[in-house]
């Protein structure tokens, strides 16, 4: 179940200020005050103090990085899919500071906030994130992946996700996937086929996360018929244009830009291997009363002067044979 960044808080901070908060409200209110600093309990375990550290904003990008293992990918954060954070940080401020551990060099590793770390520097903001000196590995996973939590994550991430499942042994099958991530198998087929599609394809479109089943399985199929050459023109295609393919849409609004790169992408595939006519051919069975066309799998019978008998044997012989 999805949940707020601020529940999100409050169940990641137990502690703050010494003022040893017991119940979520406290810790939330711990976290919007920005205390200096709060101890954290990392997945149920050691205590852990985090000071809250303020990243002027030219130094956001140079200073700070995501951790490796977040699930979420990285190069689809701009300005439609972060426009939920970007509306209030540019209004009121960063609401709630990040989570993150301090590198031997200096810099942060950002465990908790990626989305919100993007929108200061999209927005030219400081960046707050309550630091760490001591998370190990596996803390760090586990403070990364609740995070992600409160923003439920695309189909190609989820698609990441589980594929990683079935490679590491830990799910044998998309039957086993759907359960384990308590989703549909026509859901987990769906992911799975975002996450074979190549990163620039997605790129093109202005938030990633917009994108439903329909349109995924619609692209795979399209991709998937192109042979190994023009799929490599069309990804080239994506990148030698000016910016993504969204940028250069005229459209406004992210449903209409999304519309928009479809249609773009889909009219770059059929310039690159044009669909095939199907074939159609008429056939006289009996002249002047029965004729049949056939185009490509598609099988059309034209008959007259037909009596109602003969219509009814006509008409159960074929429902026999089409059942």
């Amino acid at each position: 179940m999805a949940i707020k960044t601020s529940e999100l808080n409050a169940k990641l901070f137990g502690k703050a200020n010494k003022r040893r908060a017991t119940t979520p409200q406290e810790a939330q209110t711990a976290a919007k005050e920005q205390a200096q600093v709060i101890e954290l309990s990392v997945a149920g375990e050691e205590l852990v103090s985090f000071e809250l550290v303020r990243v002027p904003a030219n130094e956001v990008e140079t200073n700070t990085f995501v951790f490796q293992e977040n699930a979420r990918e990285q190069s689809f954060l701009n300005e439609h899919a972060l426009s939920d954070v970007l509306a209030t940080l540019r209004d009121k401020g960063q609401q709630y500071p990040a989570v993150g551990r301090r590198q031997a060099d200096g810099t942060i590793e950002v465990l908790d906030g990626s989305r919100r770390r993007m929108s200061c520097i999209l927005a030219q903001k400081e960046f707050l994130i309550y630091v760490a000196e001591n998370i190990n590995s596996e803390h760090a996973k586990f403070l990364s992946d609740v995070a992600n939590a409160h923003k439920p994550l695309s189909l190609y991430e989820k698609g990441k996700e589980m594929l990683a499942k079935l490679e590491n042994g830990e799910a044998e099958d998309q039957k086993a996937l759907a359960k384990m991530f308590q989703c549909s198998e026509a859901l987990v087929s769906g992911a799975l086929k975002a996450a074979d599609l190549p990163l620039e394809l997605l790129q093109a479109y202005p938030n990633v996360s917009d994108l439903g089943r329909p349109t995924i399985v619609r692209l795979h199929k399209q991709f998937s018929e192109l042979d190994k050459d023009n799929q490599t023109k069309l990804i080239d295609r994506c990148q030698q244009s000016e910016g993504y393919v969204w940028q250069t849409s005229q459209a406004q609004g992210v449903a209409r830009i999304t519309k928009d790169v479809s249609e773009t992408l889909e009219n770059w595939i059929h310039e690159l291997s044009p669909p095939k006519r199907a074939k159609v051919t008429k056939i006289d069975l009996v002249k002047g009363r029965a004729s049949y066309t056939r185009k490509g799998p598609n099988l059309a019978i034209n008959l007259k002067k037909v009596d109602d008998q003969t219509m009814e044997q006509i008409l159960e012989f074929l429902k026999q044979k089409m059942q």
